[in-house]
């Protein structure tokens, strides 16, 4: 089976946490505790295309 590089960032991302994944949703290029965490990360690294979302506190086997 073929690995999907998105799920794979996602599996690795820390847990209960806001991320923000590259473009190509690849990557996770920011985290932290709070959306605001990342939005102001992402306007220090000047990425304006990033993907921000809140992970779960747990993975469920079916999720990724």
């Amino acid at each position: 089976m073929k690995k999907d590089p998105r799920s794979e960032a996602l599996r690795n991302a820390p847990l209960d946490s806001w991320i923000a994944l590259s473009d190509d949703e690849t990557r996770v290029v920011a985290q932290g505790l709070t959306y605001q965490e990342v939005a102001d990360e992402l306007d220090r690294l000047g990425d304006n295309s990033a993907v921000i979302l809140k992970t779960p506190p747990r993975w469920f086997p079916l999720a990724v």
